[in-house]
C-alpha cells in the first residue's frame, strides 16, 4: 500500500506541472491582428509603439514593442508599486495620516494642489489621486514616500523589467530624463506590467489586489475606455505630454481578458484637443480591438458623447 501511494504521489508530481503547462496559452502572432494595426498606423505622423496579448488565447500583435518611449503619466503605476513595497515591508500604512504642505505642489490643476498648508490627508486618499485623477502634486509625494527613483527602479529590476525606470529626481538618470522624461518604458513591458499585478505577483497579491482596484477606477476615460462599453470592467492608466499621448490597458471582456499599450512619441500635432491625432489613434486601437476580441457585441459608443470629453 505504501508503494501504491509513493507511485502516485511520483504521478502527480510529474503530471500536475504538465497539465498546467497545457492550460497555459502561451503568446503567438495573429497576422490578422497585425495587418490591421499596421492599417491603423499606415499614415500616422509620429512614431508609434503598440503590444496586444489576448490573455486566454495567446494571440499577440505588436509594432516596435520594445522600443524605448516615454511614460509620461504611466510611471505612476510603477510609483505606486514603491509604496505597496514599503506598506508590505511595514515601513508605511495604507491609512497613515499625512501632513500636506505647500512646498508639494507642483504647479497645475491638481486636487491635492489646492489644499491648504498643514492639511491632513490619508496616503490611500494621496494613492488614490495619484492614479484615478492622475495628479502630479500627489505622485511627487509618493514617489519621495517610496524611497524616491531609486528604490522604485530596484524594484521593477528585481521583477525583470529591464527598460521601465523613473528618471526624474533620480539621481543618474540625468541624460534619461532629457530624452523620455519623467519614465521610460516598452508597450511590451507596460502592458505586462498590468498582467503581472492582475494575476497577483507584485509584492504580494494582496498589495497587487489593491493596486488592480485603482486600475478600474480611472477618471480620464474619454480615450481608449471610451470605446469599451461602460459595463465591462477595465484597469487602465494614461500618459500625455505635449509630444507624447498613451495609454495601457487590460480589459476584463466576456470572451477572455486582452491586454494592450499604445505609445506614441514625435507627434507633429502637439495641441491638447480631443481632436489631437494621438487621442485619435488610443481611440481608433482601443475600438478595433473590441470589435476584433468581441466580435458579436453590438455596443457603440452613444450618440452624441464627445460634448462630454474635454475640447
Amino acid at each position: 500500500m505504501k508503494s501504491k501511494i509513493i507511485l502516485l504521489s511520483l504521478f502527480l508530481s510529474l503530471c500536475l506541472p504538465i497539465c498546467l503547462l497545457a492550460q497555459t496559452k502561451k503568446p503567438k502572432n495573429d497576422p490578422i491582428l497585425q495587418k490591421k494595426l499596421s492599417d491603423a498606423v499606415k499614415d500616422f505622423k509620429g512614431t508609434v509603439g503598440i503590444y496586444v496579448r489576448n490573455l486566454k488565447t495567446g494571440q499577440t500583435a505588436y509594432l516596435n514593442a520594445d522600443s524605448i518611449f516615454p511614460t509620461a503619466s504611466m510611471i505612476k503605476v510603477p510609483i505606486t508599486i514603491g509604496i505597496m513595497d514599503k506598506i508590505e515591508k511595514g515601513e508605511l500604512h495604507y491609512h497613515d495620516k499625512l501632513v500636506y504642505k505647500d512646498s508639494l505642489l507642483y504647479a497645475g490643476e491638481d486636487i491635492l494642489g489646492s489644499f491648504k498648508d498643514s492639511s491632513v490627508i490619508t496616503l490611500s486618499k494621496v494613492m488614490m489621486l495619484m492614479i484615478t485623477t492622475s495628479d502630479n502634486t500627489a505622485s511627487l509625494w509618493c514617489q519621495s514616500l517610496a524611497g524616491t527613483g531609486t528604490a522604485i527602479n530596484k524594484i521593477l529590476e528585481d521583477y525583470g523589467f529591464r527598460h521601465t525606470r523613473v528618471n526624474s529626481r533620480t539621481p543618474g538618470r540625468e541624460n534619461a530624463r532629457k530624452v523620455y522624461g519623467w519614465g521610460q518604458t516598452t508597450p511590451r513591458e507596460m502592458a505586462d506590467l498590468f498582467v503581472s499585478i492582475q494575476e497577483g505577483k507584485l509584492i504580494s497579491p494582496a498589495a497587487s489586489e489593491r493596486i488592480y482596484r485603482n486600475l478600474t477606477r480611472i477618471y480620464w476615460d474619454e480615450e481608449a475606455l471610451s470605446e469599451i462599453p461602460p459595463y465591462v470592467q477595465v484597469a487602465s492608466k494614461q500618459g500625455a505630454v505635449n509630444e507624447s499621448r498613451s495609454e495601457v490597458v487590460l480589459v476584463n471582456a466576456p470572451s477572455g481578458d486582452y491586454v494592450f499599450c499604445v505609445i506614441t512619441k514625435n507627434l507633429q500635432d502637439t495641441s491638447w484637443k480631443y481632436t489631437n491625432p494621438g487621442y485619435v489613434l488610443i481611440r481608433n486601437i482601443s475600438r478595433l480591438l473590441w470589435n476584433y476580441f468581441e466580435p458579436t457585441s453590438d455596443w457603440k459608443p452613444a450618440s452624441g458623447l464627445e460634448k462630454y470629453y474635454a475640447d
